[in-house]
């Protein structure tokens, strides 16, 4: 059985990495968004026109990276979303919801300072963690039924 696992949420770690890293042997495939934060921010610029506001540069780059980001998660067997301690991703919330609201499995991870502020979050998520080593975990057992050494 592949399994399809959608990793989003912040892009300023390498836990995306550790996470492929540790589900090395297993039949899993990857995919997330663009994890270019430039790109990512200019996209819709870049391919649409320039735009004077930064509103609309902003909004022509969130439209298209929602092509990407939507595919992503309903293809995916398997969501895990990621938030970081630097910066409040706002996005990184939206696409838990919309994959709790597709009835995709979803995991959490964040540190203990989110506790509260994701609670909604976490309540809808089948697991939630601080550490993407205990992702690959997850995915390894839910493929072999194998727990950690």
């Amino acid at each position: 059985m592949t399994l399809k696992v959608y990793l989003s949420g912040e892009i300023h770690t390498d836990w995306r990495e550790q996470i492929i890293e540790g589900c090395k042997g297993l039949d899993v495939s990857f995919d997330a968004p663009v994890t270019d934060h430039d790109a990512s921010d200019d996209c819709g610029v870049a391919i649409l026109g320039a735009e004077d506001q930064k509103y609309w540069h902003d909004h022509k780059g969130a439209m298209v990276n929602a092509i990407r980001t939507r595919k992503g998660i309903t293809d995916a067997d398997v969501v895990v979303v990621r938030f970081g301690e630097k910066y409040k991703q706002w996005n990184a919330a939206f696409d838990a919801g919309f994959a709790a609201a597709l009835g995709k499995s979803l995991i959490v991870v964040h540190g203990a300072e989110h506790q509260h502020p994701l609670k909604e979050v976490d309540a809808a998520a089948l697991a939630v963690t601080d550490d993407p080593a205990k992702v690959a975990d997850i995915l390894r057992y839910v493929l072999t039924g194998k727990l950690p050494a």
